[in-house]
């Protein structure tokens, strides 16, 4: 037998593990005496091994009774860190992955791929925590379960901030608010107990983080904060009267009204409500100097402010007025959409002249994503039978009401917002109104456009218009020639 002995059992770190080498190699280590004996009957140890007989172990540091290992302890972080990570990691791929592979813009699909890569950085950390609070054989643990804490605590601090800029109440702020708190726990404890030592290159993984950093918070502040304006919106709306036709029937003049759209723009929309209406102005002739007074009566009075010297006491009479374009559809870019309408005034009309009035709402699609199998349904607020949407004529009028979710196309939005709806009101008898708000329909629409949340979701209102005498009217029919 060699004088050496041939167990050598270190003394116990700051953890309370100790470090067994046999002869000169080292087989592993140990946090109790029953983990030593286990490891060397698989070494070839008889069971009985006189663990006190000096010939056999050498003990430094401390005899066989010294294990200061504070297993529960131990464990407990080890599974508080764990289920940290886990919760962060899945919290990652749910707001990540929907942008990553449905986004409509090259930006937003990348800030989607790097959240689910950083739910993968975190998956890889918790896995890590193992080793980290085991016996520690890979040098890297504590390094890599620090860079999943610093991911959770810079992704759970966007959130955070993102939330407090409205302050609405959200599901996930159950699960961000709570992940914040813990990351700042599992970062002070892993710092204090300086989990990238052992590593071999410390500054190289910290010039990796930091770079990795400023490469995510620049992505993420491009898609999420700035709103870029390199593709603007264009429409190129028109609204002409043709040549009239006099009825052979009755005494009406048909008048073709000819309706054309086109996104001219760079960005597809939905089209979120639209409306043509037809107007036959009539006037009183009169002969004054002083025209500023019947101006300013015309305004008192909330008539027309046009201001002409010979023409007094505008009036507007609504001939018509329909849909040009079903809401909910969509217009890719360089799509167009015409409609022909013809529209009857009788022959002895008293009006002077006839008007048109094109508009059509609209919502970027690169901005959010509208539910137009919700949205598409109209709802009739003469109805009861359409329940919540129900409204008494006397008091709405009757009305058409469209009503969807609108996603925003950047998941950070929807996480840290309340949802938001597109609400579209058409009435034959009232200007068409709409809304983007966290307003979901209960009770009246008030058909001033009350909150509105259109700017993040893109959404703006394109017009058109014309106007014809009733004299060239006549005239091109044949009744007011000679």
């Amino acid at each position: 037998m060699s004088i050496r002995p041939w167990v050598i059992v270190e003394a116990p770190d700051k953890r309370g593990l100790r470090k067994v080498v046999v002869g000169s190699k080292r087989v592993g280590s140990a946090w109790s005496l029953r983990q030593l004996r286990d490891m060397l009957g698989d070494l070839g140890y008889p069971e009985d091994m006189d663990m006190e007989d000096p010939a056999s172990v050498c003990w430094r540091g401390g005899g066989s009774g010294t294990w200061p290992d504070r297993a529960g302890r131990r464990r407990t972080a080890a599974a508080l860190m764990m289920a940290g990570l886990l919760a962060s990691m899945a919290l990652n791929v749910v707001i990540g992955w929907p942008d990553a592979i449905g986004a409509l813009t090259f930006a937003q699909r990348i800030s989607g791929a790097l959240f689910v890569l950083s739910g993968v950085v975190q998956g890889a950390a918790a896995i890590t925590v193992v080793d980290y609070w085991g016996k520690r054989q890979s040098r890297n643990s504590g390094a890599i379960v620090l860079l999943g804490v610093l991911v959770a605590l810079a992704t759970d601090s966007l959130l955070l901030f993102m939330w407090f800029d409205e302050r609405e109440y959200t599901p996930y702020l159950l699960v961000f608010m709570p992940a914040w708190c813990w990351s700042v726990w599992a970062l002070w404890l892993l710092v204090r107990e300086r989990s990238w030592r052992g590593m071999r290159r410390p500054k190289t993984f910290a010039a990796g983080v930091l770079a990795t950093s400023l490469l995510t918070a620049v992505s993420l502040a491009y898609s999420t904060m700035y709103q870029p304006a390199a593709a603007p919106m264009r429409f190129i709306l028109k609204a002409e009267f043709g040549t009239s036709r006099a009825d052979h029937i009755r005494p009406f003049l048909q008048v073709p009204l000819t309706l054309y759209m086109k996104n001219a723009g760079g960005i597809p929309v939905y089209i979120i409500n639209d409306d043509y209406t037809v107007y036959g102005r009539s006037s009183e002739y009169i002969d004054g100097d002083d025209r500023l007074e019947e101006w300013r009566r015309s305004l008192d009075e909330n008539r027309a402010e046009d201001a002409e010297r010979y023409v007094d006491r505008l009036e507007f009479t609504k001939i018509s007025s329909e849909r040009l374009y079903r809401p909910g559809d969509w217009l890719d870019v360089g799509q167009e959409f015409s409609l022909k309408r013809v529209v009857q005034i009788p022959v002895n009309t008293e009006f002077d002249t006839i008007n048109v009035v094109l508009q059509i709402t609209y919502m970027r699609k690169d901005r959010g994503k509208l539910d137009v199998d919700q949205f598409r349904r109209p709802h009739r607020s003469w109805d009861k039978a359409e329940g919540r949407y129900y409204c008494p004529p006397e008091r709405c009028g009757e009305e058409l009401y469209y009503h969807g979710r609108v996603r925003h196309n950047n998941n950070l939005v929807n996480v840290t917002r309340k949802p938001r709806y597109v609400t579209a009101v058409w009435s034959p008898s009232e200007r068409p109104v709409y809304s983007i708000s966290s307003f979901h329909f209960e009770g009246q629409v008030a058909r001033s456009e009350e909150e509105r949340d259109v700017g993040r979701y893109g959404a703006s209102t394109a017009y058109a218009d014309s106007e014809m005498s009733v004299a060239e009217l006549l005239k091109s029919s044949g009744i007011g020639s000679g």
